[in-house]
């Protein structure tokens, strides 16, 4: 388990679980009880959802240790609520503080060239995870400055980018016989995780936790791609690179 996993448990068991069901006995706990306080929680369905699986790990580990029956976990049966898809949006702070952190990285060697491009490449064109990982350099067209994906989510789609990404991408060593914009050790392979790097450098940014990967470059009402007519975006992907 992550440190974002311990916290995140340790956040529901303090402000959700301990108010409601602090002073109970553990062995007089029903499923209603459980059912009332996710409902509770339903104008927040990702929180009332991670709720609700601490509890279930919890009344597991009860009937593990003894201290309930066999199968009587009360949180069974009671159904999750559905979650739109959250995006994460990075403040010019945060921005400020993950360039810094990926620059240092660089200086010192923490990370690899690899990682460090990747992570990049994400927060500047706002591409998709697997975007990156599975580019090709056939796919990047740097005489028009276009990402040409053949594949993606939606299809084949063209991804435009400005000044700094050609930068970054032009900084790229590439390796012979190996087809991968972002490689790994291994010859002719790509990196496959990024997720290690990733909680590395978001730890040292004071970045709060994001699965998906999803901290691209994007702020309501203006996607930072830095596009060269926004002198706003131009100066946040100065700060990244």
């Amino acid at each position: 388990m992550g440190l974002a996993d311990r916290a995140g448990y340790k956040r529901a068991v303090e402000l959700v679980i301990n108010p409601a069901l602090g002073p109970r006995r553990i062995t007089d706990i029903e499923r209603r009880d459980i059912a009332d306080l996710h409902y509770s929680l339903r104008h927040i369905p990702y929180q009332a959802n991670r709720t609700l699986g601490v509890l279930s790990k919890m009344f597991n580990l009860a009937e593990v240790w003894g201290l309930r029956p066999d199968g009587s976990n009360p949180c069974r049966h009671v159904g999750k609520y559905p979650e739109r898809k959250r995006e994460r949006f990075l403040s010019p702070e945060e921005f400020a503080a993950l360039g810094e952190v990926l620059r240092d990285a660089e200086q010192d060697g923490s990370e690899t060239p690899s990682a460090i491009a990747a992570i990049r490449l994400l927060a500047l064109t706002g591409c998709r995870l697997n975007e990156i990982m599975t580019l090709r350099w056939e796919h990047v067209d740097l005489r028009n400055r276009a990402l040409r994906l053949p594949e993606s989510k939606t299809g084949a789609k063209v991804v435009h980018f400005g000044e700094t990404v050609d930068a970054v991408l032009r900084g790229i060593e590439r390796v012979d016989g190996n087809p991968w914009v972002i490689t790994a050790r291994k010859e002719g392979s790509r990196l496959t995780d990024l997720q290690h790097p990733w909680r590395r450098i978001r730890a040292g940014a004071g970045l709060e936790s994001d699965p998906a990967l999803a901290a691209r470059a994007r702020t309501a009402g203006l996607t930072i791609l830095e596009q060269d007519v926004h002198v706003t975006a131009r100066v946040r992907a100065n700060q990244l690179y």
